[in-house]
């Protein structure tokens, strides 16, 4: 099954509600990136959650990032996602081995410990929009229901999960993020925090073999659930050997210099998929002119 964003309302329009199944994109970065369970998880859980924040954004050229910056282990995450459901990322640090947490599940928390995470949204306008709060629990999901109470005073819940095999490839992944709007009554909101403390985590969820839209009907289906729309998700880089190319030519010409005179060609790796470009001296000539 490709992966997939489905959004939605409930309750008259008073709920709005995306979910996610992101099984390929995240396996997709874990082999770009070599990562392991732990951060495989931490890092899928952020790709899911940004590709449902992505399209809640309106402009084609609208692009939206989240990035965590922390004390534990992982150091940091750097995710990227357009209005169009396409999201890339990358770890500060892949290779982050840490034992089960007290659940017996992989301990993300742990993996990031202390920290801050930031949300930047630039839609064209003179300043892109920058959100910042403090780690909660670093488990990502209830980071970001935290941000959007704090940050955008949207009344939320976020569901994240990803399920890695004994191989350490990705068997499940995905998520749902529910928001309230103002005129929400007060007897949804009370049945919603209800329902949504009953629910089973989003990997058992998906592992019953429930799609997206089969998540939203479970937490949804009794206020009233509409499908608004589906939209392909997927991981994407735009990194090509131009754009690399433009990079390195603002180098200042000294360090221009210090590389051609070192008389070898250079190898430059994109960070968010690890695709690797070289460049001959002659190329780096060429730049310097």
């Amino acid at each position: 099954m490709n992966d997939y964003i489905v959004r939605a309302t409930a309750a008259d329009s008073s709920i709005r509600a995306f979910a996610i199944t992101s099984k390929n994109m995240v396996e997709e970065a874990r082999e770009h990136h070599h990562t392991t369970p732990v951060i495989t998880a931490a890092l899928g859980r952020l790709l899911s959650a940004a590709s449902m924040m992505g399209s809640m954004m309106k402009g084609e050229k609208d692009l939206l990032t989240i990035q965590i910056q922390c004390s534990g282990p992982a150091q940091g995450l750097t995710v990227t996602a357009d209005s169009a459901g396409h999201v890339k990322g990358f770890p500060k640090v892949s290779d982050v081995v840490l034992p089960p947490n007290a659940l017996g599940k992989l301990d993300v928390g742990g993996a990031l410990g202390l920290g801050v995470m930031s949300v930047i949204k630039d839609m064209g306008l003179k300043e892109p929009y920058v959100g910042q709060t403090v780690l909660q629990t670093g488990e990502i999901a209830e980071d970001l229901t935290y941000y959007f109470a704090t940050s955008e005073q949207i009344p939320s819940a976020v569901g994240l999960g990803v399920l890695v095999e004994k191989d350490s490839s990705v068997k499940q992944a995905g998520g749902f993020i529910i928001q309230l709007m103002p005129f929400t009554p007060d007897d949804i909101i009370e049945k919603l925090e209800k329902k949504i403390g009953e629910i089973k985590s989003v990997t058992e969820m998906l592992e019953d073999g429930n799609t997206p839209e089969e998540i939203l009907e479970i937490i949804l289906g009794e206020f009233g659930l509409e499908i608004t729309d589906t939209m392909p998700a997927a991981f994407r880089c735009d990194c090509s050997k131009e754009r690399v190319s433009r990079a390195i030519a603002t180098l200042s010409r000294k360090d221009l210099d210090d590389i051609i005179n070192d008389g070898e060609s250079i190898e430059v790796k994109c960070q968010f998929c690890n695709r690797a470009y070289q460049f001959s001296i002659e190329d780096l000539k060429e730049m310097r002119k």
